[in-house]
């Protein structure tokens, strides 16, 4: 049995790597780095890179909070309000890009009170910034309410017997304790932010991020052209992915 389930478990690895394998493969040397060189595919990595980042950073500080009520809280249609939660997992994101332009086009509430602050959400960072946010956000929210739940609450009594308000309590005891969770789910936030493409392309499809990028550089030139900007947004993504990872890692042998 132990050998069916190493065959099951390569074939779902060959699955994985044979495709990037081959494009990797596919891109010389020369292409990689001319396309890495090329003005319009680094800014369009940057703008994915910090939209994705502040998407995470802006939401992450309504989530993580929101998390630790779901771990800790019984109220009325917790399983309702749970369920919600992984709404944007499940609908299409070109159904989820179209319900965000129905909240925030111009003739919206938040679209007006946008425009009285000087934000345009429609073609711009912030609804770059929105619609990454709305299908990645049900990663950090799991994650935290799993790091939540998994504190122990007797802890948490403890110091409050001990005259900790529950705010202190929640940021030196259960924050800490639930930290590699959050950690995990804000790198997997990230991560999706970054990827997206459906609810990002119909919200906003210039500035261009880089999935929207591939996708307009395929259906103009093909695939030889589009292939390299995939290989470079890959190896970024991959390196920023390695670098957080280490860093998390380090953070945790820190405390232990």
């Amino acid at each position: 049995m132990r050998l069916v389930f190493v065959l099951l478990g390569g074939l779902v690895l060959l699955f994985i790597i044979a495709p990037l394998a081959g494009m990797f493969i596919a891109t010389s040397p020369a292409e990689f780095f001319e396309t890495a060189a090329d003005r319009e595919v680094a800014r369009s990595i940057g703008l994915t890179l910090w939209t994705s980042m502040l998407a995470t950073i802006i939401f992450g500080i309504a989530a993580i909070p929101f998390a630790w009520v779901l771990a800790r809280k019984n109220f009325p249609l917790k399983k309702l309000v749970s369920a919600i939660i992984d709404v944007p997992v499940v609908i299409p994101h070109s159904a989820a890009g179209i319900a965000i332009l129905g909240f925030v086009s111009r003739d919206t509430v938040v679209g007006r009170l946008g425009e009285s602050v000087g934000l345009n959400f429609v073609g711009s960072a912030p609804g770059i910034i929105l619609a990454m946010a709305f299908v990645s956000i049900p990663f950090l929210v799991n994650a935290a309410r799993d790091g939540f739940a998994a504190v122990p609450e007797r802890l948490e009594k403890a110091a409050l017997v001990l005259g900790a308000s529950p705010a202190r309590v929640f940021f030196t005891v259960s924050l800490p304790l639930a930290w590699r969770s959050i950690v995990s789910g804000m790198i997997m936030m990230w991560a999706r932010g970054m990827s997206e493409f459906g609810a990002v392309v119909i919200v906003a499809y210039h500035p261009m991020i880089t999935p929207v990028l591939i996708y307009e550089r395929f259906g103009a030139f093909g695939l030889a052209y589009a292939r390299p900007v995939a290989v470079v947004f890959i190896c970024v993504c991959l390196a920023f992915f390695v670098l957080l990872r280490m860093l998390s890692s380090k953070y945790d042998n820190a405390e232990s």
